[in-house]
């Protein structure tokens, strides 16, 4: 079997989609470093648009556009922005997108990603076209904005339907999603969130079954609900390529929580060599996003150093 550094370093063209090797871990030379991220998500309220919809703004606050996102992580030393598909308005076109690329290239970030909140799960129908079409979509709008990284989702099949179906039909609509995507340069990171990929088996077997080098998993710190969070974020490490951070861990009743352990999840990542993005994603109720965030990246950054 080819390996997947080996492949990539091969000619591309001269494969077909259907002569690609399911990915092994990744492979990467000299030693894990990482580089600190923010997401939008983390500031979702403070967003004029989101999914699609206007927001109310909160005590006369002036609401953002994904412009702000990128002056504020200018504004706190942050290298990378998750520009997180859902904030941006609903007719965004070129033009916009180019803005985006040129504000963040003139504030001195890099764009880290985006994600779109898609569903691979459904079973054959219009409804998953049109998701796919989605992801198609915002794989061109990545590619202009030179957003390297979209993570996307397995999504939730109906009840009843077996996993092995499921199976089947998220990895088709995954694996054309990644055909394409491919030609764009732009990698689909498939993020353990619930549903489908609950647990580390179903997703480490979409991803090893994907066949492309742009494939490989968003590996968010705070999304397995189980028995052993920690061991089971361990199992999927060595095919991260994006990292996201939550500041708590939720326990298999999916309820209970407690804070991360961050040294734990960061020593799991140097453990399978990561090399990337390490992006925060702030989700803690009943808190200020505003005043929490800054200090938890002063606490990160000697961290990742």
């Amino acid at each position: 079997m080819i390996s997947r550094r080996s492949f990539i370093t091969t000619s591309l063209g001269a494969l077909g989609a259907s002569a690609l090797p399911a990915i092994e871990p990744i492979n990467r030379a000299g030693k894990s470093r990482m580089q600190l991220g923010v997401a939008a998500y983390s500031f979702r309220e403070k967003f004029q648009w989101s999914r699609g919809k206007e927001q109310k703004a909160k005590d006369g606050e002036k609401l953002w556009s994904i412009l702000d996102f990128i002056d504020w992580c200018a504004d706190n030393n942050v290298p990378g922005a998750e520009v997180t598909s859902y904030f941006f308005p609903p007719d965004v076109d070129t033009q916009f997108l180019l803005e985006v690329k040129r504000h963040a290239y003139l504030r001195g970030v890099q764009l880290a990603g985006t994600a779109v909140g898609n569903n691979f799960a459904l079973p054959k129908s219009e409804k998953r076209d049109e998701e796919i079409a989605n992801v198609k979509r915002w794989i061109d709008y990545a590619a202009i904005m030179n957003a390297p990284h979209i993570r996307v989702f397995a999504g939730q099949p109906p009840k009843g339907t077996p996993d092995e179906e499921a199976l089947a039909t998220c990895l088709a609509a995954y694996q054309e999603c990644l055909d394409y995507a491919g030609e764009k340069g732009i990698f689909l990171g498939l993020e353990n969130h619930h549903g489908l990929v609950a647990k580390p088996e179903n997703l480490i077997h979409l991803v090893r079954e994907a066949k492309s080098p742009w494939a490989g998993i968003n590996w968010d710190s705070g999304n397995f609900h189980t028995e052993d969070p920690y061991g089971d974020l361990a199992k999927i490490a060595p095919y991260a390529i994006n990292v996201q951070l939550k500041m708590e861990i939720t326990h298999a009743d999916g309820k209970t929580k407690e804070a991360s352990d961050v040294d734990r999840v960061i020593k799991i990542l140097r453990d399978a060599n990561y090399q990337g993005w390490f992006t925060l994603e702030y989700e803690v109720k009943g808190t200020d996003a505003s005043v929490e965030i800054p200090k938890i990246l002063e606490m990160l950054r000697p961290k990742l150093a």
